[in-house]
C-alpha cells in the first residue's frame, strides 16, 4: 500500500514538473527577462528546400556541412520533392512557408538549373527579418512581392565556402549550405560578399491576376502535390468580389474548356469524383475533384490561363 501511494505521488509530481517545464519554455510563468534568456538559447533554425529528392545522399551531405559548422542548428526540411528544375514551384513553396517562421530564420533553397553558370549565388534579407540563401534565379519573386526585401549580397567570401576546388555542379553542398550555417549561427551576414542592388535580383515573369468588368483573369500555376488539385494565382478576396456565395455554380474557362463548377468550402461538399472550386489553405482559388485528380481528368498542364466570369454573367 505504501509503495502504491509513493508511486502515485511520483507520477503526479512528474506530471506537474512536465507542465511546469512546458510553461517555462513558453515564458508563461517566468519573468520577462528569463523568458528572453530561454528564447535566446533556442537553436537557430534553417529551413531547407531542394529538388534533390531523397534517393541518394545529396540532402544528407548538405546537412552534414551545416552541422559541421554549427552543431546546434535545427534543420527543418521544407521539401526535397520540388518538381525538378521548377523555380516557380520553389518560389511558391517559399511564399507559403515563410509566414509560419519567425524573424531570423534562414531559408536555404537549392532549385538551381543554372548551377555552375554565370548566375549569382546570393543571400537576401527580407523586410520580415528572414534570410534566404539561394541562387539568384527568381526564387525570391513571390516573397519579394509580399514581404519586400531589405538588402542582398552576392556570395563571394571563399572563407564561407568549403573545398579548395569548388564543384561546378554541387553548390548546394559547397556554397549554399556553409553560408546558411554561418548566417544561422549569428555571424554578420553582410560578410557573405559584396552588396547587390535589390532591383538587380532576377525575377520570374509572372502575370498578376486581373479583375475586369466581365470577371477575373488569372493563371493556373501548379498542381497541389500528389492530389492533382489546381493552384492558381487568384486571391480568394478578389474572387469574392465577383459576387459568388457557397453553393453557387461558377462559370470557369480553363484554356479553351468552359465549365460550370460549384463554389464550396471543402472537398466533401460535392459527391465523389465531382469537381469543385474552393479557396485553398493559402488563400487562393483552387480547383479540385473530390478524391480524384482534376489535372488528370481534365488534362490540365500548368501554366494555363483561367478566366472566372462574374456571377450572373
Amino acid at each position: 500500500m505504501i509503495r502504491f501511494m509513493r508511486d502515485s505521488c511520483l507520477r503526479r509530481l512528474g506530471g506537474l514538473f512536465s507542465l511546469a517545464a512546458v510553461l517555462l519554455a513558453a515564458g508563461g510563468i517566468v519573468s520577462g527577462a528569463y523568458a528572453q534568456e530561454l528564447r535566446a538559447k533556442t537553436a537557430p533554425t534553417v529551413v531547407f528546400m531542394t529538388d534533390f529528392g531523397v534517393m541518394d545522399d545529396s540532402v544528407a551531405l548538405c546537412k552534414g556541412v551545416m552541422y559541421s559548422i554549427a552543431p546546434e542548428l535545427r534543420i527543418v526540411d521544407l521539401t526535397h520533392q520540388v518538381t525538378p528544375y521548377s523555380i516557380l514551384d520553389g518560389a511558391r513553396f517559399l511564399y507559403g512557408a515563410t509566414p509560419y517562421f519567425p524573424a531570423g530564420t534562414v531559408f536555404v533553397a537549392v532549385i538551381d538549373p543554372g548551377v555552375g553558370s554565370t548566375r549569382r549565388a546570393v543571400v537576401v534579407k527580407s523586410k520580415r527579418g528572414q534570410y534566404f540563401v539561394l541562387p539568384d534565379n527568381g526564387l525570391m519573386t513571390l516573397v519579394q512581392d509580399r514581404d519586400g526585401i531589405e538588402a542582398a549580397r552576392e556570395i563571394t567570401n571563399r572563407d564561407w565556402m568549403i573545398g579548395s576546388a569548388l564543384s561546378s555542379t554541387f553548390h548546394g553542398r559547397d556554397i549554399f549550405s556553409p553560408v546558411a550555417a554561418h548566417v544561422a549561427r549569428g555571424e554578420d551576414w553582410t560578410k557573405a560578399g559584396s552588396p547587390l542592388s535589390v532591383n538587380t535580383l532576377v525575377r520570374l515573369n509572372l502575370a498578376a491576376s486581373r479583375l475586369e468588368d466581365q470577371g477575373l483573369k488569372g493563371e493556373v500555376m501548379a498542381t497541389d502535390g500528389p492530389y492533382g488539385n489546381l493552384v492558381t494565382n487568384i486571391r480568394g478576396e478578389d474572387f469574392l468580389k465577383l459576387g459568388y456565395g457557397h453553393g453557387q455554380s461558377v462559370h470557369v474557362t480553363l484554356g479553351k474548356r468552359e465549365m460550370n463548377i460549384p463554389f464550396v468550402q471543402t472537398f466533401s461538399d460535392v459527391p465523389l469524383k465531382k469537381p469543385l472550386l474552393y479557396i485553398d489553405s493559402r488563400g487562393h482559388v483552387g480547383l479540385a475533384v473530390n478524391q480524384a485528380s482534376f489535372a488528370a481528368i481534365y488534362e490540365v498542364t500548368p501554366p494555363m490561363r483561367i478566366f472566372i466570369s462574374r456571377a450572373g454573367k
